[in-house]
């Protein structure tokens, strides 16, 4: 399996957790509730980001950084993750959901992006051997459940 095939099938599971997530913030009572709901978005979007940057992103940074937008995919990231640590500070609930909600429409605007103009650009540019390497190296870090999601360290304890 290639990378981009990988990076693609978590971006489908993830287009359901963000479906998800928007039918159901609205309907939340309380802040434990969403923050809960949140740090389970987070910890998921942290994951997949780490991957994207260790796997994904070095082999394609000379391309980002002539199209400019090197500076730019990263700051995509640390925005989503920016309304998730407001929301683990919120007092309000209000405030929360509409954190909570930026982040999933700035999810969905990041993952289009990749799917229409950084995965086809690693298509053309990555030989089809250097995707699968990258694709076997995502499947044997999937499958290692020594490494934490949340902080790539061994299991915290």
């Amino acid at each position: 399996m290639k990378i981009t095939e990988a990076l693609l099938a978590e971006h489908l599971v993830f287009h359901n957790m963000l479906d998800h997530v928007e039918t159901t913030t609205p309907k939340l009572r309380t802040l434990v509730e969403l923050k809960s709901l949140a740090a389970t978005l987070g910890a998921m979007l942290k994951a997949h980001s780490n991957t994207e940057d260790l796997l994904f992103i070095g082999p394609l940074e000379h391309c980002f950084e002539q199209l400019g937008q090197r500076d730019a995919f990263m700051e995509e990231h640390e925005e989503m993750n920016e309304h998730l640590r407001r929301i683990r500070n919120s007092k309000r609930l209000q405030k929360a959901k509409d954190q909570l909600l930026a982040a999933v429409r700035r999810a969905r605007e990041h993952f289009d992006k990749e799917e229409r103009i950084v995965f086809p650009m690693a298509e053309q540019i990555l030989k089809a051997e250097t995707l699968t390497a990258l694709g076997q190296t995502w499947m044997q870090q999937r499958m290692d459940t020594s490494v934490c999601a949340n902080c790539d360290n061994k299991v915290c304890v």
